[in-house]
């Protein structure tokens, strides 16, 4: 029986998978593709996380795709509405025939007589493994780990007899209603759960070692709204994406250029929405600058309002151990719990956890230097997803899309099959940093020795800079000398 073969496969079919697929049709309509997906539906992350409040912390003017306008009144949207926009996209462009469900890639094997990679896929419910073979292997298969969160090993979790749930699995049958409930962690998914769970919760407790910056806005976008009433749908929607892209470019160059000053005005919007007598200082004023890690976004004001009312409150200390009936605190304090959440973070992964090999040598990705962002020395034609840690994700997948059906095209132009990034041996000395340089946020830290490292010039950079990218990624593929363009030898 021979083995299935593809000009592309995308690996994932989240936001970004789909995304991908878009592109290829549009742009590389000669080019056959598939998108192997390991779980049983589209949307990735907005199909897995079920938890109270599910939504988007970036807007999705800018989240969106580039091609396919968001016409909803909300910008900040709930996850539902996220995951209905990915699978719009999907239906109208045809892509779900393109799609293996239940099909987890486990290793990819390069060889370069035939510009071939060779796929082992594991499928669900079968233990037999099939192997698929492609020219182009295109990685969006997300950051994290769907399996298996971060376990911060909470002391003497054992003793706790009420319920334990992770964000991540969240049990589609659990019932808070009067319960005292207790989210552990102070990012996006603690602040989104703690304002959702007071409608029917007894008392809603987040429990954080240490402040976050924290950022509110409106969930409606009142510019955006405003232009649908007399300019065409994807005119006004390229306007917004426009705007708002700059915005998040402003804010951010801001917040690093003058930190102080970003300090006191994120700290005294806080003081402004929950008043004099809160103790802002010690639960919201966090210990770095604004942006040495990603800001949480809180849509009209609903944390604040969940304090305010006393249904919602947080407590900043550290966690002694755990206890029959809730949580004992290095202070002395107890606090009662029937059900704790641990929003403690994501584990991630590299390249989704799969092993690679080019020509019989292992690939560790650890002793290799990033190309752009998105391809790795001595890794030939394969690319990988990775958004921006200080701006929308899709805004970096969009560019990454469009960058790799032109190097597609441009091989089919010069005829050749194999493109790969060799660092020349003039900067085989060049000082490195890690992959994503400047930001100490614990999720990332954890996995940056499994990263490649960039270099200091590009293309061997990882900017996470959205203005600096479209330039470099715009340039001529012909004229990048960092990329080695071959014909097969052997077909």
């Amino acid at each position: 029986m021979s083995t299935e073969h593809r000009d592309v496969i995308i690996v994932g079919a989240g936001l970004t998978g789909i995304g991908a697929a878009y592109h290829l049709n549009d742009k590389c309509p000669d080019r056959s593709y598939l998108l192997l997906e390991s779980r049983q539906a589209i949307g990735g992350t907005w199909d897995l996380f079920r938890y109270p409040g599910i939504r988007s912390d970036s807007d999705m003017h800018t989240l969106g795709y580039s091609f396919k306008p968001w016409e909803s009144r909300k910008a900040i949207a709930d996850g539902p509405a996220i995951l209905k926009y990915v699978r719009e996209t999907a239906t109208e462009n045809n892509i779900q025939q393109h799609i293996r469900f239940g099909h987890r890639l486990i290793s990819a094997s390069w060889c370069s007589k035939q510009s071939l990679w060779t796929l082992d896929i594991s499928q669900d419910n079968s233990d037999a493994p099939v192997q698929m073979t492609c020219n182009f292997l295109y990685m969006c298969s997300g950051y994290y780990n769907y399996e298996q969160p971060h376990d911060p090993q909470f002391p003497e979790v054992e003793s706790f007899k009420g319920t334990l749930v992770h964000p991540q699995f969240w049990p589609r049958d659990l019932d808070y209603k009067d319960k005292r409930v207790v989210i552990i962690g102070s990012g996006a998914t603690a602040m989104t759960m703690v304002p959702a769970m007071t409608d029917k919760a007894k008392q809603v407790t987040m429990l954080q070692r240490s402040p976050t910056y924290v950022l509110t806005r409106p969930s409606e976008d009142w510019f955006a709204n405003g232009l649908r009433k007399i300019l065409p749908a994807t005119w006004a929607y390229g306007i917004t994406r426009a705007r708002n892209t700059l915005f998040q470019e402003v804010i951010f160059k801001l917040a690093q250029s003058y930190p102080n000053a970003a300090k006191r005005f994120f700290i005294s919007e806080v003081r402004r929405q929950l008043g004099k007598d809160y103790n802002v200082d010690k639960h919201f004023t966090p210990k770095y600058f604004p942006w040495d890690q990603r800001l949480c976004l809180v849509p009209d004001s609903d944390l604040y309002e969940a304090i305010n009312s006393g249904s919602a409150n947080v407590v900043t200390e550290h966690i002694k151990r755990f206890t029959k009936n809730g949580i004992e605190l290095e202070n002395g304090e107890h606090l009662e719990a029937d059900i704790v959440v641990s929003a403690t973070g994501l584990r991630l992964l590299v390249m989704g956890g799969a092993t690679f090999t080019v020509d019989g040598e292992a690939v560790d990705f650890s002793n290799q230097t990033t190309y752009k962002g998105l391809m790795v020395s001595n890794v030939p034609n394969m690319v990988s997803v990775f958004g921006y840690i200080n701006a929308s994700w899709t805004l970096r997948a969009d560019l990454t899309a469009e960058w790799v059906c032109r190097a597609l095209n441009h091989m089919s132009s010069t005829q050749t099959t194999k493109m790969v990034p060799v660092v020349p041996d003039a900067l085989k000395d060049m000082p490195t940093k890690d992959w994503i340089a400047d930001f100490p946020a614990g999720y990332m830290q954890r996995s940056m020795h499994l990263q490649p490292r960039q270099g200091d010039q590009a293309p061997w950079v990882n900017s996470q800079n959205f203005r600096k990218e479209r330039a470099l990624f715009g340039k001529p593929i012909e004229s990048d000398g960092a990329l080695h363009f071959t014909a097969a030898t052997n077909g």
